[in-house]
């Protein structure tokens, strides 16, 4: 067996590992089910209102991502991943196992908020990155698949830890979280082969470009910064990214205030993320089919159908069904962005290049939650309409763009 043959079967065995590290530093989103028990745990220490220095956890934690992406995108395009994931999985296990040792609020940001966020961002942009690059004839299915099991650790991990958190348990809760991640990502990482630069899988012949096109030019990240493309993606980006997270970030509240109970609200919050995990996969898999920028043109419509859903329901019922379509448009970008990028400026520098086209989501994380904090229902959703409409107007100018070259 050939090299290229051995590399085309054992690209699946890296996929999928790929996936089960990223269902571990996925479970970083299930912050909800913590915040409530440390703070009471802290409040019954004799810190006063320590709830307002642990959000900072969770911001931090999403907000460093673009960081330590970028330079775990720097070693996966220069060294390989494997060390990068490795180093990842100290940071992120090491950074859950400090916050389980916290005497302070303070703590939990630095071990949650600093170290894990590190973590997460080192080893998300690897994982992603290398998968992507081992599946040109499938970059759809690669970046949908790492997307989604990452999205995924935040439905699975509350599933099994609901009825053992609580103000005497949450500190050793992320204590032996912590030792499960750290062995868990750390001997992972030895699973994970590098894709040789220029990688084509057996059997697959590369499309031909269409008539009056070129081939897509490999560019590092100079020379995407100095793509007025660049700039059209990031925006779209963002404007697909902001609507999810908005309401990914307030789910529970907004379902509770319309009436519903605390279990209906908890079950609105996992089909959420279900539906999130599908646009990821769903989308990613249909986008080798359909198009990058077909599939996220029909996605942001669906995107802007829920949210004029959820500013006119008046029923539970409907409301879920206007943050499952929203779920399904936010999770499409997350599971198509990554080939799109690597289509756009070539897969040799995609693990650096998809770093900072990731700052739109990191921008999108602090935007989305501040409108419907300053705003309000149903204001938010409005605004949010709107940037839907930019994000739609934003892919048609990709269009023209893309032509024109």
């Amino acid at each position: 067996m050939s090299e290229n043959q051995n590399l085309t079967k054992k690209r699946w065995v890296v996929l999928t590992i790929s996936c089960i590290i990223n269902i571990m530093i996925g479970t970083g989103y299930a912050w909800s089910m913590f915040s409530p028990a440390l703070s009471e745990h802290f409040e019954s220490i004799g810190f006063t209102a320590p709830a307002a220095t642990l959000t900072w956890a969770f911001t931090l934690a999403n907000s460093l991502g673009p960081i330590p992406m970028i330079i775990g995108g720097y070693i996966n395009d220069n060294i390989g991943p494997k060390w990068s994931i490795f180093i990842g999985g100290i940071f992120f296990g090491g950074g859950v196992f400090v916050a389980g040792c916290a005497t302070s609020p303070m703590m939990v940001v630095l071990g949650y908020g600093v170290l894990m966020g590190l973590g997460m961002g080192l080893v998300y942009g690897c994982t992603i990155g290398n998968s992507v690059k081992f599946f040109p004839d499938k970059a759809g299915l690669a970046g949908g698949l790492t997307t989604a099991t990452y999205g995924l650790g935040s439905v699975i991990l509350p599933l099994i830890i609901q009825n053992i958190v609580n103000a005497d348990t949450v500190l050793n809760t992320f204590k032996v979280l912590g030792i499960v991640y750290l062995v868990v990502i750390c001997v992972g990482a030895f699973f994970i082969t590098r894709c040789p630069v220029g990688f084509v899988p057996d059997g697959y012949q590369p499309p031909a470009p269409k008539a009056g096109m070129k081939a897509p030019e490999s560019k590092n990240w100079k020379q995407m910064l100095a793509d007025p493309i660049f700039y059209v993606m990031l925006i779209m980006m963002m404007a697909g990214a902001t609507f999810g997270l908005m309401l990914i970030s307030n789910c529970r509240t907004l379902v509770t205030d319309l009436g519903a109970e605390v279990a209906l609200a908890a079950t609105a919050v996992t089909v959420l993320a279900l539906f999130n995990a599908l646009g990821r996969v769903g989308c990613g898999t249909i986008s080798d089919k359909l198009g990058r920028i077909n599939t996220l043109t029909i996605m942001i419509c669906i995107g802007i159908v829920g949210l004029i859903i959820c500013a006119v329901a008046s029923s539970v019922a409907l409301f879920i069904v206007g943050i499952c379509l929203v779920g399904l448009a936010f999770g499409s970008f997350m599971g198509v962005y990554p080939g799109f990028c690597a289509e756009q400026f070539g897969p040799k520098n995609n693990g650096v290049n998809y770093g900072i086209m990731f700052i739109g989501f990191a921008l999108a994380g602090i935007i989305g939650p501040q409108i419907l904090l300053q705003l309000g229902t149903p204001t938010a959703y409005y605004v949010a309409i709107g940037l839907g409409v930019v994000g739609l107007i934003m892919s048609f100018i990709y269009r023209a763009m893309s032509k024109a070259k």
